[in-house]
């Protein structure tokens, strides 16, 4: 048990990029030709040739669920069903060691599945549908993955293969590729989204609190008088002593900077990959699932620790006699305090692959991390006398983890929140959402009053000031949340906006008017251009998320303030884009698009749309976006991103509306 959120951690560090590499890898190994036949009955035959390289294996379509298998389906939509699969090919059936010496069935070479299907009059248009398949090499098992195909009627009624692969659109990509939006020259110069320094700045100091957090914990915080005597004492001299720890503290830093690696290679050269990962529904329950184990750890059901092998290995090289040895100490902590900081590391990394992260941004966070833990070994070796202040390790530092499990819990309800918003399940409305975090808030009042009892953290015989002050706090917090409940113009939180879903994602349908702005336009670019050009107005396109934070902090904090609301409501065409919406574009509107580094990009969602028409026209990734254009798609001034002061977007619109008025007087 111990080593399953160490799985778990790893998956939210690399599976991602696993999931990329075992695509590319199943692409050469198993390549799909499809056709047709006329069966002796006259039914149509679908034909499904696999070939495969050598030494792979294709698993059987006949495998039980239990086992590795291969399947054929067909399109929900399709109203012809399949009568049964025939297969012909090398057939194998052995014993397979990975699934406890199971009898397998696996095709080598060639395979030719035999798809009879009882046709319906019902199917007036292309017969679609995929074969989800599973393949093996010595010992790693790939898939299932899935390889779409499609079926077209010839001139004499017959079923043929068609293309798969969506086909390059002319006219589809100009509509996302604007010829006439000049970024580098906007009609006036105001704007643009130059705050990313203040943006990293803060999520450093994100950071520097978390490290702080990991600080004190019992994993961490009794080592800090340990390691700062070990090097004063064992050190030839005092300056040695203190370089060493100094030394000691930076190599701590940059091994949390080296986490973050990785993500770059991640993210390589598509600029929306994070974004897209980040938003995938089944990732994001994945992410909440590993919250709530981040919870149950600090609860004490169990503790997440890497294996003793890499605590031991990095500990044999910890020589304070060299540099090497200095880095490996370093390692030893970090890796002997997993069990502890892990959770805390594990929210940032999910944190950063959020619509408005990326590698720079994790890096940013575990430097700030790594500066917060490290730094206190270096002044304490710079001042010894330090020590002699710090509080004594006690069940204080226990009492944190299990606020912290708390805290965990409440951020398991965004990642489900998440993909909850992004397949429309209506699950977790907003009322819902307010009611859980509420009562998490009050079972940890109810903890830090003793009511609560954990069996490895006996409540205290007198409760303290600290411990009742933060029950007090949290409680107040709960009390602030409630009216979230409600159907009031006061169900609008200000200080949580963005964590809970959107003031129209509610129990009671319409809500009552708390003052936001309502788009004229959803998920509807050429809509809003026409109703621009009828209206005579200039449009402000807000590239958004339904998992997007800052998006909804915008909505409900900032367009609602007077002077940015009527600007809005009165002056532009509002279209709101959302960048990571699932829903599939019809058959007829999906496309191969050409993206300006000349690599090949499938249109096939909501999403895929308006996040390669932001990235491609105004070359950013992140959301919100605001992006003002004139009716015929001129640049008014500069794209802004977050933008929490009214005034200054207030001042933006203002800028774009003067744009407007001097190109096109009315």
């Amino acid at each position: 048990m111990k080593q399953i959120l160490l799985l778990l951690t790893l998956f939210v560090f690399f599976g991602a990029l696993r999931v990329a590499a075992q695509t590319d890898t199943t692409k050469q190994a198993v390549t799909w030709d499809f056709s047709a036949q006329q069966g002796a009955d006259g039914k149509p035959i679908l034909v499904l040739h696999a070939k495969l390289l050598d030494g792979w294996r294709l698993y059987s379509t006949n495998m039980p669920d239990s086992l590795p298998n291969s399947r054929v389906a067909l399109d929900s939509s399709i109203k012809s069903t399949i009568s049964g699969i025939e297969e012909k090919g090398s057939v194998h059936d052995q014993k397979e060691p990975l699934f406890n010496n199971a009898t397998t069935r696996s095709f080598t070479g060639d395979a030719q599945w035999f798809v009879h299907l009882q046709p319906s009059s019902a199917d007036t248009k292309d017969l679609k549908g995929t074969v989800t398949f599973m393949a093996i090499y010595k010992d790693s098992v790939i898939g299932p993955l899935e390889v779409p195909f499609r079926y077209g009627h010839d001139a004499s009624g017959a079923l043929v293969a068609k293309s798969a692969d969506l086909q390059e659109s002319a006219g589809a990509s100009n509509d996302l590729k604007k010829a006439s939006i000049d970024l580098g020259n906007p009609v006036n110069a105001c704007g643009g989204t130059g705050g990313d320094t203040k943006g990293l700045l803060n999520i450093f100091i994100l950071g520097l609190l978390g490290g702080l957090v990991g600080l004190v914990m019992p994993c961490t915080f009794p080592m800090i008088p340990l390691t700062v005597s070990f090097f004063t004492k064992k050190s030839t001299s005092r300056s040695k002593g203190i370089a060493n720890a100094f030394l000691y503290g930076f190599f701590i830093f940059l091994i949390y900077i080296l986490i973050s690696v990785p993500f770059y290679f991640l993210q390589g050269n598509n600029a929306n990959i994070l974004n897209t990962i980040s938003t995938n529904i089944w990732l994001n329950l994945f992410f909440a699932a590993v919250f709530i184990a981040f919870a149950l750890s600090f609860f004490g059901l169990f503790e997440i620790t890497l294996p003793s092998r890499f605590s031991n290995s990095a500990d044999s090289k910890a020589n304070i006699g060299s540099v090497g040895g200095i880095f490996f100490m370093a390692l030893t902590l970090a890796i002997v305090s997993f069990s502890c900081t892990g959770p805390i590391l594990g929210s940032f990394v999910v944190s950063s692959l959020g619509p408005n992260g990326g590698a720079i941004q994790l890096t940013v966070v575990l430097a700030g991390f790594g500066f917060a833990l490290g730094l206190p070994f270096a002044l304490f070796a710079l001042f010894p006398s330090w020590l002699q202040s710090l509080p004594r390790s006690g069940a204080w530092m226990n009492t944190i983890k299990i606020v912290f499990g708390f805290v965990e819990l409440a951020l398991a309800l965004k990642y489900l929140s998440n993909s909850d918003l992004v397949a429309h399940w209506g699950l977790l409305k907003r009322e819902t959402f307010f009611a859980l975090w509420i009562l998490i808030s009050l079972a940890l009042v109810l903890y830090l009053l003793g009511v609560i009892k954990f069996h490895h953290d006996p409540p205290p015989k007198k409760l303290g000031k600290v411990r009742i002050a933060a029950a007090l706090l949290f409680l107040a917090f709960a009390v602030y949340l409630a009216p979230g409940l409600t159907n009031t113009p006061y169900a609008n939180r200000a200080l949580v906006s963005g964590f809970p879903p959107p003031l129209s994602y509610s129990l009671y349908g319409k809500t009552q008017d708390a003052g936001e702005v309502q788009a004229n336009v959803v998920n509807d670019y050429n809509k809003a251009l026409a109703l621009a050009k009828k209206e005579h107005k200039p449009i402000l396109i807000d590239f958004t998320g339904w998992a997007c934070v800052n998006c909804r902090k915008m909505e409900e904090n900032v367009w609602p303030k007077s002077g940015v609301k009527e600007l809005i409501s009165k002056d532009y065409i509002l279209v709101s884009l959302y960048v990571d919406d699932r829903k599939q574009l019809p058959d007829d509107e999906q496309f191969t698009f050409t993206t300006s580094d000349g690599s090949k990009k499938a249109i096939r969602t909501i999403g895929d749309k308006f996040a390669t028409l932001q990235s491609e026209n105004f070359r950013n990734a992140s959301q919100p976006l605001y992006v003002l254009i004139s009716p015929d798609e001129k640049l008014l001034n500069k794209p802004v991103g977050y933008t929490p002061d009214p005034n200054t977007y207030a001042q933006w619109l203002q800028c774009g509306l003067q744009a407007f008025n001097k190109t096109t007087p009315r």
